[in-house]
């Protein structure tokens, strides 16, 4: 199936675009966040700005395979680069799910953009009928992803491994 879709999402505070290589610099300042990327998993790359290259780099790749990817969120009054939210395939127990992820940069925490994201995605991904229902995937320690993901009506299905972590996988249907 083809999961392509479009940027330039519009939320009540954000706009969406695809990411491209010009955004690494701009991302390695996340990686270099140890209480940002602590629930993150081990990419095996310990250098912010190579870990940065990785990320965009895959997100590209996602787009080009049609694949879904994350989008850079833009606040839409300061154009401002707040973060990254979006579709992703993931495998999770051996089934492919859709799932939303988002990751916002440290000094946006509290402020309701991962919600507000996250809502702005699922609403896209339900619309479109790419699915019948959307995971998020959840470091079993990450509390405030927990929150996001209940602000959006998802509920906690089960707990289970997922790239060497404990996650809980939370799940909405449409």
């Amino acid at each position: 199936m083809n999961y392509t879709y479009n940027d330039h999402l519009q939320s009540n505070r954000l706009s969406t675009r695809f990411l491209t290589a010009e955004d690494t610099e701009a991302w390695s300042h996340f990686f270099k966040d140890q209480e940002a990327v602590q629930y993150f998993p081990d990419l095996g790359i310990s250098d912010p700005a190579e870990r940065a290259t990785h990320w965009i780099q895959k997100q590209l790749g996602r787009y080009h395979e049609k694949r879904f990817g994350l989008q850079a969120l833009i606040d839409k009054k300061t154009n401002e680069f707040v973060g990254q939210c979006g579709l992703l395939l993931q495998e999770v127990d051996e089934i492919t799910e859709v799932e939303v992820g988002y990751h916002i940069f440290k000094k946006y925490w509290g402020q309701g953009y991962a919600p507000e994201a996250a809502k702005l995605f699922l609403n896209y991904a339900f619309q479109n009928k790419f699915t019948e229902s959307v995971i998020s995937i959840i470091d079993i320690r990450n509390t405030k992803s927990q929150r996001v993901a209940e602000k959006n009506n998802l509920a906690r299905e089960k707990q289970t491994r997922w790239n060497n972590l404990d996650v809980f996988i939370y799940r909405i249907t449409a």
